[in-house]
């Protein structure tokens, strides 16, 4: 049997765990031609290198002195712990990565917690040790109080440290003496983590993910945990809810760099991939055909915050996407459960809704992000988050809060805060910085991202995670301004905005489409006003001086979709299709929406 090591890297996001893993493949004479090109091998997702975040976990396999050492890099943030959940169950030992300048962030914490509680045990890497201001000697002492602090045993409290550059590929038991690659973290590896164990007996396997391929449909991923697998073996499939269904592998792969490899068998401890098995999900069981035996399902975190999906049935519905249909959207997210482990969907009374309950607005976004790339048109609504009842008590979900900030804006920050009903529980300096901890309901981050980085002038980072379930704490003021709306269909003129200026600012360009009902911009006052953007200016063969003086625009205001998502209310929607980003009123015409406020009202 061949020595494995199965290894997890874990971090915050953007802690340089992506690059690492890269240099690792090249470290080991694989993708050599990527060399020069210096793009990332492992974020192979659009979405992810735009936005340089790791949203889906892969896997990847090196040959490194005689040991295959398979490599699992993970999402950092915490949206995505279903994802992290599930990849931690095929490693034996993870690697912690730490930024020497920022230290242990929220996600950190959140994703080491999990690994620790499963009994794992961790290398930490220092990284980035060549960043100018960094204290890698502080960061080194905070990761080991973080690991108290989160109930190490003490054979995890004796973790090794190595430090290094991942960027500029050198790694080190001493930040102050760089090498010339990252060998003794690779030393590190083989030398601390345990080999993957040898279980012989009849095979067991858990899915821990999914692939797909167009040729032969689902995928399923897993580590052997006992006995070995071979192709054209009978077995059994274990569902989570205990049914049994009978099945034949029909070919087996294991990984090479990002490559699988067709194999025969898969011996004890190696990760591999199943073709030919039928329906199954994520935490189901391929055991033995005779006697199967299921492994204990996979504990997944409870979503904390619903978003109303429905199909698009504005004006512009079907001009710019493929994909239209109440069938295409149900079709498209009951797909995107079967390997999105922390997300559900419910049914609602209108048969073109859907209800998609998720982690967070990140986790939401990404998913509504992927469907319009795919071609789809959606509308969603307000994010709301999930409000329990224990013991005759209302419950919300509250997170913890980190921000660092400069200090001279640091008093806006805990101000801005404050008024989204979050108490400041930690505040120390950091350099120029100013470190901010705060327990803050998840309500209270729609939109509070938006108007921290407008008081900070685009400097505070922001990052949190959640904590727990704690008696409800009120209401929380909303968007302290109206909105703009298009009284109805037509085309923005410079001419109609420039005159209208004095009323808010605009979301909208002239010379763009606009509908009746379209939020086109935000009112410099709390009510909302229906304005006309489409007017001309009268053409006479009169000429005045001063009369046709140049028409001074404002930019207009671009939303990304979180900031659409954070910013829209409860009687709007958010309208995204393949090329547009839109805001408008769930009821388009004016009379209709007024009567509507008027009966709410009197129901009230």
């Amino acid at each position: 049997m061949a020595s494995i090591r199965n290894i997890a890297i874990i971090a915050h996001v953007d802690h340089g765990k992506t690059t690492l893993v890269d240099k690792i493949l090249k470290q080991c004479q694989l993708f050599k031609e990527h060399e020069e090109v210096g793009e990332l091998i492992m974020d192979s997702n659009d979405l992810e290198r735009e936005r340089g975040i790791t949203i889906f976990s892969k896997n990847v396999s090196v040959n490194y002195k005689g040991t295959k050492i398979n490599i699992i890099d993970t999402p950092g943030h915490s949206d995505f712990g279903g994802e992290v959940e599930r990849v931690l169950n095929m490693a034996d030992g993870v690697l912690l990565l730490v930024d020497a300048f920022e230290g242990p962030m929220p996600q950190t914490r959140f994703v080491l917690q999990k690994a620790l509680q499963m009994g794992l045990t961790a290398i930490v890497v220092v990284n980035k040790v060549d960043k100018p201001n960094c204290t890698p000697e502080e960061t080194q002492e905070a990761v080991f109080d973080l690991f108290c602090k989160l109930d190490a045993t003490e054979k995890q409290l004796g973790f090794p440290t190595i430090y290094g550059s991942s960027k500029n590929g050198w790694m080190s038991t001493d930040w102050a003496k760089p090498t010339t690659d990252i060998s003794p973290l690779l030393d590190a590896i083989i030398a601390y983590f345990p080999e993957a164990p040898s279980n012989p007996g009849t095979p067991q396997m858990q899915i821990t993910s999914i692939d797909y391929s167009t040729y032969t449909g689902k995928i399923a991923v897993g580590r052997m945990l006992r006995g070995n697998l071979n192709v054209n073996m009978p077995i059994s499939l274990v569902r989570r809810d205990g049914k049994i269904d009978k099945s034949r592998i029909k070919e087996l792969y294991t990984f090479e760099g990002l490559a699988r490899k067709k194999v025969e068998t898969v011996q004890t401890g190696d990760i591999c991939a199943v073709f030919g098995l039928d329906k199954f999900e994520i935490g189901d069981t391929i055991a033995d055909f005779e006697n199967p035996e299921a492994l204990k399902p996979i504990n997944i975190d409870e979503p904390t915050m619903n978003m109303l999906f429905t199909i698009n049935n504005s004006p512009f519905f079907g001009k710019e996407g493929k994909y239209v249909t109440s069938r295409h959207l149900r079709e498209r997210l009951m797909l995107e459960t079967e390997k999105n482990l922390a997300l559900r969907v419910e049914e609602t009374n209108s048969p073109d809704a859907l209800l998609v309950y998720g982690r967070g607005i990140l986790h939401l976004s990404i998913l509504i992000e992927t469907m319009r790339r795919e071609g789809y048109e959606l509308q969603v609504g307000q994010p709301k988050v999930i409000i329990k009842e224990i013991d005759g008590v209302k419950h919300e979900p509250y997170e913890v809060l980190t921000i660092d900030t400069p200090i001279d804006s640091s008093s806006k920050a805990i101000d801005i805060v404050t008024q989204h009903k979050g108490d400041l529980v930690m505040i120390e300096p950091r350099g120029d910085y100013q470190h901010l901890e705060f327990n803050i309901p998840s309500r209270g981050l729609i939109g509070l991202r938006n108007q921290m980085l407008t008081a900070t002038a685009g400097e505070a980072i922001i990052a949190h995670r959640f904590a727990e379930y704690q008696p409800y704490k009120g209401n929380i003021p909303g968007r302290n301004s109206g909105v703009l709306i298009s009284m109805e269909k037509g085309v923005g003129t410079a001419y109609s905005i420039d005159k209208l200026q004095d009323r808010g600012k605009f979301f909208v360009a002239p010379g763009e489409e606009i509908y009746g009902g379209q939020v086109i911009g935000e009112h410099i006052r709390p009510d909302d006003l229906v304005i006309n953007i489409g007017k001309a200016k009268q053409l006479t063969n009169m000429r005045a001086s001063g009369s046709d003086t140049a028409v001074a625009l404002a930019p207009k205001i671009v939303f990304s979709l979180e900031e659409a998502l954070e910013y829209i209310q409860e009687d709007e929607y958010v309208e995204v299709t393949p090329k547009s980003i839109r805001m408008r009123k769930i009821v388009l015409d004016e009379n209709e929406r007024k009567r509507k406020e008027k009966s709410s009202v009197a129901v009230g």
